[in-house]
């Protein structure tokens, strides 16, 4: 069955299935809250071995219809998981999840699969129609820049959190869509408040205290083609500090696409029509200023140099490349935005 992200809760509740399968590209806070909920739910009902593989294009498939079929001498109950970063599993995935899901793992068994979007062919193979029948899948989309303030709204009233109207306002136009520094905002909210509603005065008082480092400066900065100041704020503040780029890299991509949107839209540089960036999520004039200028001033040659960039600092930022730190790529980053060769 194909069920929303805030049902899955209640789903649980009732009882696991053999196989989930969570999908989609963006976000990743939701993709991460979803698996978090069924890893949680099964470790109540005991299933506190896990195994985890990367199903890449050398991965062999045949690990996982061995250990779905084998049997544990001491009656431990499993959670196996795969990943599936382009959302294609290839012949032998198929083949494999088809006839695991035609005779549904044991009870002492769940599968947990983890994937990019699934794209129309997928969804149309055997082995998803067999997940349908036995199991649980969860799409995930991304929250749109108009839809943004609904759900900001949603995850505040989950948390205990009151808002006036302003203080909404407030955080849709700061936050600018990232749903990371969304949920962290409104965690660190619900410490400072301790359940008093939440006005223009109180954000505002929130964001002159928050943390030094603020990565929507330094998009803007990258952006803006100001490699020099963006490379000192990655080694003085990022670099030193310690601080996880992710957070920044989501608000950084999603603007690369959309600037080769508008590149692609607007190939003379003309101005956008009124409410094109306003509905893309993009409110702050400074931020609306940086990305115009970035379409005028980058082909999209450059553009899309800058986009597989940003694909190599999220695996060096989730630990998957230990000879280039993320700090690398993103000093060669910086000058590819600002026009100039990278090393």
């Amino acid at each position: 069955m194909k069920t929303q992200p805030g049902q899955l809760p209640q789903l649980l509740k009732k009882g696991l299935a053999s196989v989930y399968l969570i999908s989609g590209d963006e976000p990743p806070l939701l993709v991460q809250e979803c698996c978090d909920q069924i890893r949680a739910a099964a470790r109540e009902a005991g299933y506190l071995d896990r195994l985890t593989f990367h199903a890449d294009n050398q991965f062999d498939w045949n690990t996982v219809a061995d250990e779905c079929n084998a049997l544990s001498l001491f009656a431990e109950k499993r959670r196996i998981e795969i990943h599936l970063p382009t959302g294609k599993l290839g012949g032998d995935g198929r083949r494999v999840l088809e006839q695991v899901l035609q005779s549904p793992p044991p009870e002492d068994v769940i599968l947990l699969l983890i994937s990019a979007r699934l794209d129309a062919a997928e969804t149309k193979r055997k082995w998803y129609k067999e997940l349908q029948g036995h199991g649980v899948h969860v799409p995930l989309w991304p929250v749109e820049g108009d839809k943004f303030p609904g759900w900001l709204q949603q995850r505040a009233t989950s948390k205990g959190l009151s808002l006036t109207r302003g203080a909404l306002g407030i955080l849709a136009e700061r936050l600018e869509g990232n749903l990371l520094a969304a949920s962290q905002e409104l965690d660190r909210l619900t410490l400072l408040t301790n359940g008093k509603t939440i006005d223009e005065e109180t954000v505002e008082q929130a964001v002159q205290d928050s943390v030094r480092f603020n990565g929507f400066e330094l998009v803007t900065e990258l952006l803006s083609g100001k490699a020099v100041h963006a490379c000192r704020m990655i080694g003085g503040v990022l670099e030193q500090e310690g601080e996880n780029p992710l957070g920044l890299l989501t608000v950084l991509v999603r603007d690369l696409h959309l600037i080769v949107e508008l590149k692609t839209a607007l190939p003379g540089g003309e101005n956008p029509p009124a409410g094109f960036l306003k509905k893309r999520g993009v409110f702050q004039p400074k931020r609306s200023s940086a990305v115009q200028q970035a379409a005028r001033r980058l082909s999209l040659a450059q553009l899309h140099q800058a986009i597989n960039l940003c694909s190599l600092i999220d695996r060096a930022a989730k630990g998957f490349d230990d000879l280039s730190p993320p700090w690398h790529h993103l000093r060669d980053l910086s000058l590819i935005l600002a026009g100039k060769r990278a090393s």
